[in-house]
C-alpha cells in the first residue's frame, strides 16, 4: 500500500505553475524589494552622493546623467521599490502586532501596499521628472 502512495506524489514541481495569493506575492516583492534596495541600491547611492559632494564639475555630470530618460526610469524605479518596500515593511509590522492577520484583512492590505506603493511612485515621478 505504500508503494501506490508513492506512485501519486508528483514528478516535477513547476514553481512557475503554481498560483500563489496576493499576500504572497507582496511578501516576496518585499524580500525582493529589500535586495534590490541593499545590493545596487546603496553603492548607486553613495557614488551618485560622492558626485553631488565632490566638485561643482561633478555636479554638473550628475546633473547631465539625470537628463538621460533612461536613468530617470531607473530612478522612479528605485524609487518604487524604496515605497514598496516601506509600505509592505509597516504591513508586517502590523501583522507582527497581530492586526489585519484575518484572511480578509490579510489580502486587502495586501492590494493597499501595491496602491499605495504604485500612487506615490508616480506622484514622485511626476514632480521629478
Amino acid at each position: 500500500m505504500e508503494a501506490k502512495f508513492l506512485n501519486k506524489r508528483p514528478k516535477h514541481l513547476n514553481l512557475f505553475k503554481i498560483s500563489q495569493p496576493l499576500p504572497a506575492i507582496v511578501s516576496i516583492m518585499h524580500r525582493i524589494s529589500g535586495v534590490l534596495l541593499f545590493f545596487p541600491g546603496i553603492p548607486i547611492l553613495l557614488y551618485g552622493l560622492q558626485l553631488l559632494l565632490e566638485s561643482p564639475e561633478s555636479f554638473e555630470i550628475l546633473q547631465t546623467v539625470f537628463q538621460n530618460p533612461l536613468v530617470k526610469l531607473t530612478a522612479i524605479f528605485f524609487i518604487w521599490v524604496f515605497l514598496h518596500h516601506l509600505c509592505a515593511g509597516i504591513r508586517h509590522l502590523a501583522l507582527d502586532l497581530h492586526y489585519g492577520i484575518a484572511l480578509g484583512q490579510a489580502r486587502a492590505s495586501s492590494q493597499w501596499v501595491l496602491a499605495v506603493s504604485i500612487l506615490l511612485t508616480l506622484t514622485l515621478g511626476i514632480v521629478l521628472w
